[in-house]
C-alpha cells in the first residue's frame, strides 16, 4: 500500500451498531504492515475503511438502504444535501414518524435513491440512540429521539466522503459477504465485522438486515476465513469473545487479542458498558 495523505473529514455519516470508532487504535496496531487492496465485506459505518482510506478498496453490506445511500453520497451529493436540508427545516417528532411510515405504507418503493438515502440518514441522525434496526418484515422500527438539535446536514464530512468514494480504487458491493470476499487476491487485508455472536440469550445483533446472522453463518464466515488464509491474504475478524467464537477459531488462537470495548447502543441500560471483544487474525500481528 502506498503512503497517502489522509482527510481527517473522511469518517462515518451515519451512527452505527457495532461501528469500530472506540476499536480503531487496536485495529490500527494490529493491522498488517504492508497490503495492497483493503476489502470489507461487512463495512456497516464505514469508520475502518474510511480511517484506512487506502485507494484500493471494496466494500460491500447486505443492507440495501445503507448501500444506496453509500452510493448515492458518490454520486449525487448536492441532490442529497438539499435533500437533507429540506429534512432539517421540518424535523419534528410528527414528521419522523411520517417519513419512518414508508416502508410500511409502500412510499418507500416510489422514492428516488437520493430520497431514500436523505430519509436514511435523517432517520439515524433523530432516531433513539442513533440505532438503525428492522423488524421481520425489514421495517426501520426505532422510536424519534427527541434531540435538540441533531447534526442532520453535515455538509463537511459529506463532502469529504463523496471524494473519497469516487477515486477510481474504490468499489461499492451489495452482495453476500462472500461473494464480496472473493475479489481478494494474495497480500490483500480482509477486515470481517459481522453481527456478533451473542454472549447470552438477550444480547445479539442480527436486527440489522433482514437475514439473521445465526450459528450456521458464522460457521459458513468461519470457513471463509480459513479459505482467504491459505489464499494469502491478510485476515482479520472482529467478534464478541464467546465460547463460540473463541471454538470455531481454534486454530488461530496464537494470534487472537481479547479487547475491552463499551456498547453504548442497546435499549436498556443494563446491556451497555464494558464487554470483551475479540479480533482474530491469521498472521503474526508482530511481524506482518
Amino acid at each position: 500500500m502506498s503512503k497517502q495523505t489522509k482527510n481527517p473529514l473522511v469518517k462515518p455519516f451515519v451512527k452505527w451498531a457495532g461501528g469500530k470508532r472506540q476499536l480503531m487504535s487496536e485495529i490500527i496496531k494490529y493491522k498488517p504492515k504492508s497490503y495492497k487492496k483493503f476489502v470489507e465485506p461487512f463495512v456497516g459505518g464505514g469508520s475502518v475503511f474510511m480511517e484506512l482510506q487506502n485507494n484500493k478498496t471494496v466494500i460491500n453490506d447486505f443492507n440495501s438502504e445503507l448501500i444506496n445511500t453509500y452510493i448515492v453520497i458518490r454520486d449525487n451529493l448536492d441532490e442529497l444535501i438539499q435533500e437533507l436540508e429540506k429534512h432539517k427545516e421540518n424535523d419534528s417528532k410528527e414528521y419522523f414518524y411520517i417519513l419512518r411510515e414508508w416502508d410500511r405504507n409502500g412510499i418507500l418503493e416510489e422514492k428516488s435513491n437520493v430520497e431514500r438515502a436523505s430519509r436514511f440518514i435523517y432517520l439515524n441522525k433523530t432516531c433513539f440512540n442513533g440505532l438503525f434496526r428492522v423488524n421481520s418484515q425489514n421495517q426501520f422500527n426505532v422510536p424519534y429521539g427527541n434531540y435538540k438539535n441533531p447534526n442532520i446536514v453535515n455538509k463537511e464530512v459529506l463532502i469529504a466522503d463523496s471524494k473519497f468514494l469516487n477515486k477510481s480504487g474504490i468499489k461499492i458491493m451489495n452482495e453476500d459477504f462472500e461473494k464480496a470476499a472473493k475479489t481478494a487476491r494474495k497480500g490483500d487485508f480482509v477486515y470481517f465485522d459481522p453481527p456478533y455472536a451473542s454472549l447470552d440469550d438477550t444480547q445479539n445483533f442480527v436486527g440489522y438486515t433482514l437475514n439473521g446472522f445465526d450459528y450456521k453463518e458464522q460457521e459458513r464466515l468461519r470457513d471463509l476465513f480459513v479459505t482467504l488464509d491459505k489464499k494469502g491474504c491478510f485476515v482479520m475478524l472482529s467478534n464478541s469473545s464467546s465460547k463460540l467464537i473463541h471454538d470455531l477459531y481454534s486454530d488461530y488462537k496464537d494470534t487472537t487479542i481479547i479487547i475491552g470495548a463499551t456498547r453504548n447502543i442497546n435499549s436498556k441500560a443494563s446491556g451497555r458498558g464494558k464487554v470483551d471483544e475479540v479480533l482474530i487474525m491469521n498472521y503474526n500481528y508482530k511481524q506482518s
